[in-house]
Parts: structure tokens; C-alpha cells; sequence
């Protein structure tokens, strides 16, 4: 009989150890990032699923492929992943780019015009 009683107080004492459900948030922001790279800098009309930015392009340098380029205000949209059409167009001009893209989240996609 002592031994049952001890075996339920050992097994009351291991159930209510405090396990639960926990739920963890990753350091990913749930947004996206476009940039445009030109061999000079220029401005440029970009509209992306019918909302019109006015950026400027980033000088790409040959040397350099594949660098980080800083966002800022002036070069990067801000938008939420997924796939999204993006129309490009420079100084008036004829359109230079007229894609479907996809971006994940977190991610900064450049586009070299």
C-alpha cells in the first residue's frame, strides 16, 4: 500500500512539471524589399500591383557584383511577400522592366535595369 501511495506521488509530482504549449516568433519581418540597380543613378516610376513609387536607381558597379546595397527611402520599396507585378519606367521613357516577381519575406531582391 505504501508502495502505490509512494509510485502516485511520484507520478502527481512528474505531471505537473509546468509543461505547456509555448509559441516562438522568428526575427524575420513579414515584409520585402525591392531595389534597382542601372549603370547610373537615374530616377525612375515603379509601380507595383497598381501603387506608384518614385525612387532612384543604385549604380551598379561591375567590380562589386553581388554587394549589399544600403536601403533607403530613396532606392528601396518597402512591400509584403508574395508574387507582385512590377512595371519600371525612366524619365518618361518607354517601360524597361515589366515582370511577375516573387519575394519571400525578408528578402531585398534587386533588379538590374
Amino acid at each position: 500500500m505504501q508502495k502505490t501511495l509512494i509510485i502516485a506521488a511520484f507520478t502527481l509530482l512528474l505531471t505537473g512539471c509546468g509543461v505547456g504549449n509555448y509559441s516562438v516568433q522568428s526575427g524575420v519581418e513579414d515584409a520585402a524589399y525591392i531595389s534597382f540597380t542601372d549603370d547610373v543613378k537615374q530616377d525612375i516610376t515603379v509601380t507595383v500591383d497598381d501603387r506608384t513609387y518614385h525612387i532612384r536607381t543604385v549604380r551598379q558597379k561591375a567590380y562589386k557584383s553581388g554587394r549589399n546595397i544600403r536601403q533607403t527611402a530613396l532606392n528601396t520599396i518597402k512591400t509584403t511577400p508574395g508574387e507582385h507585378e512590377v512595371k519600371v519606367s525612366g524619365n518618361g521613357a518607354v517601360q524597361e522592366f515589366d515582370k511577375k516577381i516573387f519575394l519571400s519575406s525578408g528578402e531585398h531582391k534587386i533588379i538590374g535595369l
